[in-house]
């Protein structure tokens, strides 16, 4: 009789649900150890630097999530000097908010810390592991995304 852990799906799962554990190896969030920026804060300020300056109903629909809950992210954010608000450049009612050298200086600074600890993690793979699995992740959130109908702008 087969384990359920033996069909390739639960092992996804598993090590999904692992991988979440162990994000603090290589992504670390201790705002005590140095001013990071918390996840919401990350993904926001990620996404609006793809994009581009984004007003709340822009978030909201990108993220699914409520005008409430954006409003709390933002005002934090706005409090952390991490962004600020503006007047919409293309002419738009709604304010939009756009990040500031502050929140670009803590978003490189963070990213720069994920890298390195994921290097850490990943040091003894090789270059094409390391690829292989970078294309397999893109393919993993891309499947999601599309499932979602919010496709995530990329570089």
């Amino acid at each position: 009789m087969d384990k359920p852990e033996d069909k390739p799906l639960h092992l996804v799962e598993f090590e999904t649900m692992l991988l979440g554990r162990h994000a603090h190896l290589y992504a670390p969030r201790s705002r005590a150890a140095g001013g990071h920026l918390d996840r919401s804060a990350y993904v926001l300020l990620s996404r609006i630097r793809m994009h581009g300056p984004m007003s709340i109903g822009q978030l909201s629909e990108a993220f699914g999530l409520d005008a409430s809950t954006l409003n709390r992210q933002t005002a934090a954010m706005l409090r952390a000097g991490v962004v600020e608000r503006i007047p919409d450049p293309d002419g738009g009612i709604a304010r939009k908010f756009r990040i500031t050298e502050e929140g670009e200086q803590r978003l490189e600074a963070d990213r720069n810390s994920n890298i390195e600890g994921l290097d850490r993690v990943m040091e003894h793979w090789s270059p094409e592991d390391v690829a292989r699995f970078a294309s397999f992740l893109e393919r993993f959130n891309r499947d999601i995304e599309r499932l979602e109908g919010r496709p995530w702008p990329r570089p």
